[in-house]
């Protein structure tokens, strides 16, 4: 099992730029998810940002209040600098500074090899709000069970090393799954040919039309068995990361 964006801890804020250039220059229409579509149909849209680190890497971050984004902690843990990706109303690319960090506490970079429990979530305070385009997502605690489905999106790759192929926003319908049985913090989903990619950490996982999980890990390979995070059980560090930035997120029911 492999986080679905690994990157180099080492800080350079030059590197932040490029990877920025990086991103701009995936023209060709390739999958962001193995599997995946782009266009209409996929959810999610109006809340989507990218999140560069300062060592290379690429994420897929969520908008949930007016200058906050949610993400995959390991998008952040040991990284020097974040910036905030997105294009401006030309099509100009904007990277938005960052003014503050919330990392999960319980967060364990070293989870998967020492077989613990980890919370792979965090939060981005941008220092202007970002444009008014941005939909705040609305946030569900519902707790997907085995033979449901899900919309995983995000702006990864198409496959694995394929960086010229990050930067497109596209989903995918995947099936959840218990292969360790029922989870109160994580789900995992999978469907033939499709699943996450580097870059899609980060990325919403919908309930719907409300976002329940986000994206963390891939097993084996881009495109296999796929990890979130679930909201529901992680509301109150949420909610009181953002009460502390004087923001609050948008929660649907249940």
């Amino acid at each position: 099992m492999r986080a679905l964006n690994p990157f180099p801890a080492r800080a350079a804020r030059p590197a932040l730029r490029a990877a920025a250039l990086a991103v701009l220059v995936a023209a060709a229409p390739a999958a962001a998810i193995v599997g995946g579509r782009e266009g209409t149909g996929v959810p999610g849209a109006a809340s989507a940002v990218m999140v560069l680190t300062s060592g290379g890497g690429v994420c897929s971050g969520i908008v949930v209040a007016a200058d906050a984004v949610l993400t995959a902690g390991h998008c952040v843990a040991g990284v020097g600098e974040n910036r905030v990706h997105y294009r401006d109303e030309t099509d100009r690319p904007v990277l938005a500074e960052v003014a503050a960090r919330g990392l999960h506490p319980a967060y364990d970079g070293d989870a998967i090899r020492g077989r613990t429990r980890s919370i792979d979530l965090a939060l981005l305070r941008t220092r202007e709000p970002l444009p008014a385009r941005f939909v705040p997502a609305a946030l569900s605690a519902a707790m997907p069970r085995a033979g449901e489905s899900l919309t995983l999106a995000g702006y990864g790759a198409v496959r694995g090393g394929d960086r010229r192929s990050i930067g497109r926003y596209r989903g995918a319908t995947l099936t959840v799954v218990e292969p360790y049985g029922p989870s109160r913090i994580l789900v995992w989903m999978q469907a033939p040919g499709a699943g996450g990619c580097q870059g899609d950490s980060g990325g919403p996982i919908f309930d719907s039309a409300a976002v329940a999980a986000v994206a963390a890990w891939v097993k084996d390979a881009c495109g296999g068995l796929t990890q979130g995070i679930l909201l529901g059980p992680q509301r109150d560090w949420i909610d009181r990361t953002l009460a502390g930035w004087g923001s609050a997120a948008r929660w649907s029911h249940p």
